[in-house]
């Protein structure tokens, strides 16, 4: 079947028939093809401006997952906004010897320090004192220091549309203090409690994210975002026999309309030097 689609990662259409694959880094050649597509799949972070507020195009996922997915702390701050109470306590603060000392005042040890921008477990530090902290400020830009939870364990919530395709407990392994498969955790099809896939439904649905794998932690049966990953891995849904490309076909072909570029796309003249 062709599709008036393109895509810029070919790894995450590759079940995808009919559908034109474009290098990320080449798509200002391609300004016909993308003002005719219907939908453009899995655009780089840096493409997404153009695509959607200069180009006026249909992108999936959505711009809110991408902007949102890309960094910690614009993703906590919206979390923060739309369900306060099931954040665990976090500081976003500029790095200055104010803000450490700060820190260092307010929180015991351990806790947890993350990069801004890391996935798959990685980038995620337990503090266990001052010298591990002031190490950790050393190389960062931005103070993202949030509370300890006590548990081994946490959940897996994949969304894609307005469809939740799985949730699952990750097992951390003894001593790690993250429970993601990349980083040695296993995998557990135990029921999942009611309460995290609802919280995770009303934040996708707020914050208008189409395709996401949310972590929550679960403490005394309440529970806490920690963050969700754009680019989620499937293994887990491998096993249960989902293919996450099938959701994605069944939802765009769902919201598949009619669509007209604000301004026709040509392709980019030869632009004189002004020097």
């Amino acid at each position: 079947m062709v599709r008036n689609w393109i895509t810029f990662n070919a790894l995450r259409t590759l079940r995808i028939p009919g559908i034109r694959y474009i290098k990320p880094e080449h798509f200002f050649r391609h300004r016909e093809a993308i003002s005719a597509a219907s939908w453009l799949l899995f655009p780089e972070h840096w493409q997404v401006n153009v695509l959607v507020y200069a180009w006026k195009k249909r992108i999936f996922p959505s711009a809110s997952t991408l902007h949102l997915g890309h960094s910690k702390v614009e993703m906590t701050r919206a979390f923060w906004a739309v369900c306060p109470e099931h954040v665990p306590y976090t500081e976003i603060l500029a790095n200055t010897e104010t803000n450490v000392r700060a820190v260092l005042d307010t929180f015991t040890f351990p806790f947890i320090a993350k990069e801004v921008r890391s996935a798959r477990g990685c980038g995620v530090y337990v503090i266990t004192d001052e010298a591990a902290f002031q190490a950790y400020a050393a190389r960062s830009e931005v103070l993202y220091v949030q509370e300890l939870l006590p548990i081994d364990r946490d959940i897996r919530v994949v969304v894609v549309g307005n469809d939740v395709l799985a949730a699952y407990w990750r097992i951390g392994r003894p001593g790690i203090h993250v429970n993601n498969v990349a980083q040695g955790g296993t995998i557990s099809f135990e029921p999942v409690p009611r309460s995290v896939i609802d919280l995770v439904v009303h934040v996708a649905r707020t914050l208008g994210i189409d395709h996401a794998g949310f972590d929550v932690a679960l403490v005394d049966g309440h529970p806490y975002l920690l963050e969700f990953n754009a680019l989620f891995g499937n293994e887990a849904l491998n096993r249960l026999g989902i293919r996450v490309e099938e959701a994605i076909v069944r939802y765009l072909e769902a919201h598949e309309t009619p669509f007209t570029p604000h301004t026709p796309l040509h392709p980019s003249p030869s632009v004189p030097r002004a020097s």
